[in-house]
């Protein structure tokens, strides 16, 4: 999953994806309704690819965690944010099982669903599977336009063969310009 470029500003409901940058601010485009609008220093700005969750291992990054209720739920939504905390402790329990339930506070979880629901209804969540195939597709497809110009660099090697005849002439004007020089200081 690609989370780069998608934040949270606090404060402000829903995600946010970064569209350009200002002199003093970024242009911020909402995820929820396409609004843009401009995000200053002085805003708290999170970037999702650097959040993680805490675990009684090591922090898992939200992407490893959205991956995981993505493969969970076939792609479909999570359960709802607006849910009893009991259900939402025990949905977070089936997905990662080790998280630190002391470091975790109830409101992270929530805001865990609201983000992926959120990511899954625009269209922004894509398994790593899915993202990796696409590609394969194109690398295939950007070989075969390769072949076609390097017939046509052929055309242009005897173009370069012309070009190197006159350079070899070339040379030879400014030996005689470099002689000129060095007869004319002799003489001095």
């Amino acid at each position: 999953m690609d989370l780069s470029g998608i934040i949270a500003i606090s404060g402000k409901p829903g995600l946010f994806k970064v569209v350009a940058q200002g002199k003093n601010s970024i242009i911020v485009e909402s995820l929820i309704d396409n609004k843009r609008m401009p995000a200053y220093a002085s805003d708290r700005i999170s970037a999702l690819e650097d959040i993680s969750i805490y675990t009684y291992d090591e922090d898992k990054p939200l992407k490893e965690v959205l991956d995981i209720i993505y493969t969970k739920e076939n792609g479909g939504q999570c359960i709802s944010h607006k849910e009893d905390a009991s259900k939402l402790l025990t949905y977070m329990i089936e997905v990662l099982p080790n998280f630190d339930q002391e470091r975790v506070y109830p409101s992270d979880i929530k805001k865990l669903y609201q983000w992926y629901n959120l990511l899954q209804s625009t269209g922004n969540l894509k398994s790593e599977e899915a993202e990796v195939q696409p590609e394969e597709k194109t690398e295939t497809v950007a070989e075969e336009p390769k072949k076609k110009p390097a017939a046509k660099k052929a055309a242009p090697k005897t173009k370069s063969a012309s070009d190197s005849a006159a350079k070899s002439s070339k040379p030879t004007p400014a030996k005689k310009v470099t002689a000129t020089k060095t007869g004319s200081s002799r003489g001095k």
